[in-house]
């Protein structure tokens, strides 16, 4: 009687592979269930996460600390299966992103199965700013889709995150919008395209109406005379997070990812753990 040779031979015909080859094959494949322990799994390539978003997710400088981005803040939500990339930029809109080379910096480097965060709205807002304006039932639609259709063109996931929301409340104490239709053309297009949304705008209004409008100033930067070094005057802004906020808006977007069911739940790490702003890393140069 002939025996049959084992699975992962007889899936790679005449030529002799081996089983780890084999493994890599039927990963991208989708061929046969395989499962990878021990020393093979802990050496498995992570899965890169990439942002591109404006100032309220980019990465900040030491010199410009405590204000940080949630993109500058994410890591350490994420497990060593999945790295941080972020490439949001400072000003940055759907439109300037792309003028500025931005996205052509990440689709040079990201691969298939990688993830792409794009989140937009605060710049294309700037009516008066023709480079950065976009209007949101047509162009803010049309470059939106550009990262889409170009990420998913290197076999990459891309995910809608509408912006996070400035901190504004009524005269009633009640968290109050301020991106107009910006973040509704998102969760249109989102859901036309078969896109993955996230509803940072929503999520990020219920935080702040937990926090109340006194609790949201250590989320912004709102800073007192002498408090900070790099700020010896104060500073009261209320579009940028410090250190705690960015931190607790990426606990939402990783939660978000988690729950969704877009990254699988061994990527994320702590999402409920109380977490010092001494672990955001503040580099002493800009990432990009």
């Amino acid at each position: 009687m002939l025996l049959k040779r084992p699975m992962w031979q007889r899936l790679t015909g005449r030529r002799l592979v081996t089983p780890a080859a084999v493994i890599g094959v039927v990963a991208v494949l989708s061929i046969v269930p395989m499962a990878v322990t021990g020393a093979r799994a802990s050496a498995a390539t992570p899965v890169h996460v990439y942002i591109a978003g404006d100032s309220t997710a980019s990465t900040y400088v030491s010199s410009l600390a405590p204000r940080a981005g949630w993109g500058q803040a994410l890591p350490v939500f994420l497990t060593s299966n999945a790295v941080a990339v972020n490439v949001a930029k400072s000003g940055a809109s759907s439109k300037s992103f792309i003028d500025l080379g931005r996205l052509d910096h990440i689709l040079a480097r990201i691969k298939s199965g990688d993830y792409l965060l794009i989140s937009f709205g605060h710049n294309d807002e700037k009516i008066d700013d023709p480079t950065r304006y976009t209007e949101p039932s047509t162009t803010y639609k049309s470059y939106l889709s550009q990262y889409i259709d170009k990420s998913r063109a290197k076999g990459a996931i891309p995910i809608l995150i509408t912006p996070v929301e400035r901190r504004r409340f009524t005269s009633a104490g009640v968290a109050s919008p301020s991106h107009g239709a910006y973040p509704a053309a998102m969760r249109e297009l989102a859901a036309a395209k078969r896109v993955p949304l996230i509803d940072l705008t929503a999520s990020s209004m219920a935080l702040y109406n937990r926090a109340g409008v006194e609790g949201t100033k250590k989320y912004f930067m709102h800073l007192a005379a002498g408090q900070y070094p790099n700020y010896p005057d104060g500073i009261q802004d209320n579009t940028h997070f410090q250190g705690f906020g960015a931190i607790e808006v990426a606990r939402l977007v990783a939660t978000a990812l988690r729950n969704q069911g877009v990254m699988p739940s061994a990527n994320f790490r702590q999402l409920t753990a109380t977490i010092p702003t001494s672990s955001i890393v503040w580099p002493t140069t800009a990432p990009y």
